[in-house]
C-alpha cells in the first residue's frame, strides 16, 4: 500500500533560476530548465550531498555541522510572491531577488505543504518538501538594493509565505511550463504536536 497519495492538484512551473555565488550575491539567474540531480543543480549554491548546518537547525546541531543536504531548492509560489509583494506594497516581487530555484502556480497554501510531499514532473522528476522556508534577512539586502526603502519590508510581509525547501528524490529535467503533481503523505496529524509545540 502507498504511503504517498497522488492529489488532483497540480502547479505549473513558472520560472525557474540558479544562484551561482552566494558570496557575490544572493540573487538568482533566470534558466529555461534545470538538470536536477541527486546533489541538487550542478553549479547551484545550495547543491551537494551534505551542506553545512545553519541557523535553522542549531538546536540540533553547532553551526557548520556536516549533514545531509534537504535544502537543494527553494521553492516559492506565484499566488504567495503576489500576496509578499502587496504587503510590501511593490506591483511585483523578483524571484531572482529571494535566491529562489523555482515558481509555481496553482498549489494553495504552499508554503504550508506537509513536510515529505512530494512535486513530481510528468517526466518523473520528483523533488521531496522538507519543511516551510522562514524569511530572513539576506533577501532583503537583494531587495533594497533593487527598490530602496523595501527591503526592510521582507520579512514582515513573507512570513508564512515564504515557500519550502526540497531535495531531489528522482533526477531529471525541470522546464518552465512543466507541471507538477503534488503527492502528500498518508498519515494522520501526530496527537502530541500541538503540546510539544507549546
Amino acid at each position: 500500500m502507498s504511503v504517498l497519495k497522488p492529489c488532483d492538484i497540480y502547479g505549473t512551473i513558472l520560472w525557474l533560476g540558479r544562484v551561482d555565488d552566494r558570496a557575490t550575491t544572493l540573487a538568482a539567474t533566470p534558466l529555461p530548465e534545470l538538470q536536477a540531480s541527486f546533489a541538487g543543480v550542478a553549479g547551484e549554491e545550495h547543491a551537494g550531498l551534505t551542506r553545512p548546518s545553519c541557523s535553522r537547525v542549531l538546536a540540533q546541531y553547532p553551526r557548520n555541522t556536516e549533514i545531509r543536504n534537504t535544502r537543494q531548492f527553494s521553492i516559492v509560489s506565484q499566488e504567495e510572491l503576489a500576496a509578499i509583494a502587496a504587503g510590501m506594497g511593490l506591483e511585483s516581487l523578483d524571484p531572482a531577488w529571494l535566491g529562489a530555484s523555482m515558481v509555481v502556480e496553482g498549489i494553495p497554501d504552499f508554503s504550508h505543504l506537509p513536510p515529505s510531499s512530494r512535486l513530481q514532473a510528468e517526466s518523473g522528476a520528483t523533488l521531496v518538501v522538507d519543511l516551510e522556508n522562514r524569511p530572513c534577512t539576506l533577501p532583503a539586502k537583494v531587495i533594497e538594493a533593487a527598490t530602496p526603502g523595501a527591503g526592510k519590508l521582507f520579512k514582515p510581509a513573507a512570513k508564512g509565505r515564504r515557500g519550502i525547501t526540497a531535495w531531489v528524490e528522482r533526477e531529471g529535467v525541470f522546464r518552465l511550463g512543466d507541471r507538477l503533481r503534488l503527492h502528500v503523505p498518508d498519515q494522520p496529524v501526530w496527537a502530541h504536536l500541538a503540546e510539544v509545540r507549546g
